[in-house]
């Protein structure tokens, strides 16, 4: 009896695993190009925020240390480290 349920588990679970996995290959595509959208608009913002801080007064070392506090919050892999 225990055998057959781990048997029918096992089946049951590769038929979810191969009703996913076709999913996964556009889910990945997806969430690459929303991570690189999200860098390559953080880096935008950086640069403007580096700029500003230029325009209003700061040598260019400080205003550089600035922009990479500023550019801490938008750094994903800080996120995900959290779930590991």
């Amino acid at each position: 009896m225990i055998e057959e349920d781990e048997k029918h588990e096992r089946v049951h679970g590769f038929r979810l695993f191969g009703m996913v996995l076709p999913s996964l290959t556009p889910l990945m595509f997806k969430l690459g190009g929303v991570y690189l959208k999200f860098k390559r608009d953080a880096k935008k913002g950086g640069h403007v925020f580096q700029k500003e801080l230029i325009k209003q007064g700061l040598d260019t070392t400080t205003a550089a240390e600035l922009t990479e506090i500023y550019l801490e919050g938008s750094n994903l892999n800080q996120y995900l480290q959290l779930f590991r």
